[in-house]
């Protein structure tokens, strides 16, 4: 009987915007040792792929790493993976840049390790089947995809082994099922568990090759896999075992095997990631309903593998609806990507426009599974900061300097309505008519800062398991590492009574109409009773004036709506104006509240403003305001003032500040936008932003109206700061 050909690979990969001291702990632990180990083991052939962010930093601050890889790789030992370069969904991207990021990594790679790569880590192993048509026009001969995605087709277990073949449009595209068993088996089993695994695959299935591909975080990054790893040898025995059965068992690499073995056959893979993924990006309800499908199924006997062909959750492009935030980002960088994409190639390259692009499309802050993702603030500032900086030299090569404002009315969020888009050289705005008027997105543009990027507070399935992490808080740790996937843990005590969940997004200047015996406690706490119904509903634009290039621009908007009081409906009209400055960071708005009833409406009425400064209990982030005198109350606080005109948040760290000012004074609450969310490391309470609300109690007599009139102005360090 034949060898078993085992084609065995690493991904290795830090996001866009990671801290530097994750990328050198991550470095330390996993990737450098990781090559140390295989290193003397010259009989190993093995591949591997870099992200983009990783391969810059190691290029910066341990750049004699790369002469191991290079001496590995020209020995035929190792080989390098191609890729998007800051690791993008491709399938999510504009066609030009998903070529342009793997171009870019193909030139990287021929420059620093001197081969040419063939084959593609495809982030996520998001599987689109329209790709090899994009991957052919970047030279990939194949990519790598879980064996999920052929159970999808229909394959049957004994049939996913070797290599298949798929075309789209007459370009084809080799693919490589990766085993499920050797993921989960690889590093938590024993190595001999994992060598039973291969000998069964050989023997029992006939198989000719299998493939192990998965994170090379597992080796040491992950939660408690260091010491099993490294300290007790684990990584060591495993390529010791796997030189030791040399008789039956071989490992080759991807473009070796492909040279000399032909396809299994032709297969179409449908939309698909691996499993957990197609899971994560379930709505909570659904993922609900398939997490108690799959238990009933274990309490029948049924075994879950044997029926992996028709189970089956949603595909990566649902968290565009799962979650808003994640919407939005994605449409910034179309957005901006049209704006790079305006300019000749020379200038998209030479002013930095396009790199700054891509550093923008990495996708880690664009969905939620088992790591923190979209729920870390600081992924989702880094894609808008560097979206934001591309923005600020497009508009600049294309518009000068001198450009005044800039006002798009298009469908900016793709949901069927128009958005207004409002620039100036100092802000951009973001104005959605369709949900209460709001400002969905504010930009200080010199310093790349989005301070709209809160998260709304939202139900997660996982959430039902917090009872079951809270006993396991302090328990005991086994000898080998568990799997995050099964880990249950807290990072603090007493978080399952901080799950609230928002009713709407966090944007801001949204309109509430409140009981007058409202709280702040019943605010924070998404326990008040909405008397209103503007919040989140159209308005209709009654107005959208510009009155030349360094003039202001308005927008006016208006709905006609109601308010429950004891005695029922009562309507109400309410008028809503923007005024954009041409030159400065600032904006007026202006809000009318009209009683169009019959009789006396008494409210209470919030203007609700939610922003972020990323960082809840830095020292340098702060509210001010007059009513605080020397007080620098900090970002995770809250509280209230009563009879204040102006409120406000300052940034020393990055050296700005946000001002609300209004002609009359009033009572103000604030308050922490604060998530709960599961990371490998546990569930965890994560700062996401603040909530401000302007309060007044209003009785307003049959045709009376309230008025108020809002200065917000964001100035940069060197500029008049309140």
């Amino acid at each position: 009987m034949q060898k078993l050909k085992l084609l065995f690979g690493v991904h290795n990969h830090q996001p866009v915007g990671n801290f530097d001291h994750v990328f050198e702990e991550l470095f330390e632990k996993s990737y450098r040792p990781y090559f140390d180990v295989l290193e003397p083991f010259e009989h190993l052939r093995t591949a591997a792929h870099f992200t983009g962010p990783l391969l810059e930093w190691i290029q910066k601050h341990r750049p004699d790493f790369f002469k191991l890889l290079r001496g590995m790789a020209q020995s035929g030992r190792l080989e390098i993976m191609s890729g998007g370069f800051y690791e993008p969904i491709l399938s999510s991207l504009p066609e030009k840049d998903a070529i342009g990021q793997i171009r870019m990594m193909n030139e990287f790679i021929e420059t620093e390790f001197g081969q040419t790569p063939r084959g593609l880590w495809l982030a996520e192993r998001i599987w689109s089947p329209t790709l090899p048509s994009l991957l052919a026009q970047a030279g990939i001969e194949y990519t790598v995809l879980d064996d999920t995605h052929f159970y999808y087709a229909g394959l049957e277990t004994d049939q996913i082994s070797g290599h298949y073949i798929t075309e789209n449009q007459g370009h084809a595209l080799k693919v490589f099922p990766i085993s499920k068993t050797l993921r989960y088996s690889i590093p938590f089993d024993l190595p001999e568990k994992t060598i039973e695994h291969l000998k069964r695959f050989r023997d029992e299935n006939g198989f000719d090759a299998v493939t192990y591909a998965d994170d090379g975080e597992k080796f040491g990054g992950w939660p408690e896999t260091y010491e099993w790893v490294y300290e007790k040898g684990y990584l060591k025995n495993l390529f010791g075992a796997l030189e030791a059965n040399r008789d039956w068992l071989e490992t080759v690499t991807f473009g070796e095997y492909i040279q000399s073995t032909p396809p299994v056959g032709r297969v179409y893979l449908p939309m698909a990631s691996y499993d957990e993924m197609m899971e994560w990006a379930l709505p909570h309800r659904a993922a609900s309903r398939f997490e108690d499908l799959k238990a009933q199924m274990k309490e029948r006997g049924m075994d879950e593998d044997g029926y992996r062909t028709f189970l089956r959750g949603g595909q990566w492009d649902n968290f565009l609806t799962k979650y808003e935030e994640s919407n939005l980002m994605h449409k910034k960088m179309l957005y901006v990507s049209r704006k790079v994409h305006r300019l000749t190639p020379d200038q998209q390259k030479e002013s930095g426009a396009l790199r700054e692009l891509y550093r923008g499309q990495c996708n880690c802050a664009q969905w939620h599974g088992l790591f923190g993702g979209l729920y870390l603030n600081y992924l989702r500032h880094a894609l808008y900061n560097h979206l934001i900086a591309a923005e600020n030299i497009a508009d600049h090569l294309l518009d000068g300097n001198d450009r005044g404002l800039n006002v798009d009315v298009l469908d900016y969020n793709h949901d069927g309505h128009e958005e207004v888009i409002v620039s100036s050289r100092a802000l951009t705005a973001g104005i959605v008519p369709a949900c209460g008027g709001a400002l969905f997105e504010l930009d200080c543009r010199p310093l790349c800062f989005n301070l709209s990027n809160v998260l709304k507070r939202r139900e997660e399935a996982y959430h039902r398991r917090l009872e079951t992490a809270q006993a396991t808080h302090a328990g005991d740790e086994a000898a080998q590492p568990a799997s995050i996937h099964d880990r249950v843990k807290v990072k603090e005590a007493g978080l399952k009574d901080r799950l609230f969940y928002d009713a709407q997004e966090r944007y801001s200047f949204m309109e509430r109409f409140l009981p007058l015996n409202t709280t702040l406690e019943a605010m924070k706490s998404s326990r008040y009773r909405e008397l209103g119904d503007f919040v989140g509903k159209p308005y209709a634009v009654v107005r959208n004036k510009e009155t030349g290039t360094h003039a202001s621009f308005e927008l006016e908007l208006q709905r006609e709506g109601r308010v429950m009081d004891d005695a029922g409906a009562h309507p109400v009209k309410l008028n809503k104006r923007y005024v954009f400055s041409p030159d400065l960071g600032e904006m007026m708005v202006a809000v009318t509240v009209a009683n169009a009833g019959d009789r006396v409406l008494k409210v209470l009425w919030a203007e609700e403003f939610n922003f972020t400064l990323l960082a809840g209990d830095a020292p340098d982030r702060y509210y001010v305001s007059p009513g605080f005198g020397s007080e620098r109350p900090r970002m995770n606080s809250e509280g209230e003032l009563e009879k204040v005109g102006s409120f406000g948040l300052r940034d020393e760290a990055f050296g700005f500040a946000l001002w609300l000012e209004s002609q009359s004074t009033a009572r103000w609450w604030w308050y922490p936008v604060e998530t709960v969310s599961q990371s490998e490391e546990g569930f965890e309470r994560t700062y996401q932003g603040s909530c401000l609300l302007n309060l007044q109690a209003l009785r307003l007599n049959a045709g009376e109206k309230f008025e108020t009139v809002w200065q917000l102005k964001v100035r940069v360090e060197g500029e008049e700061i309140p």
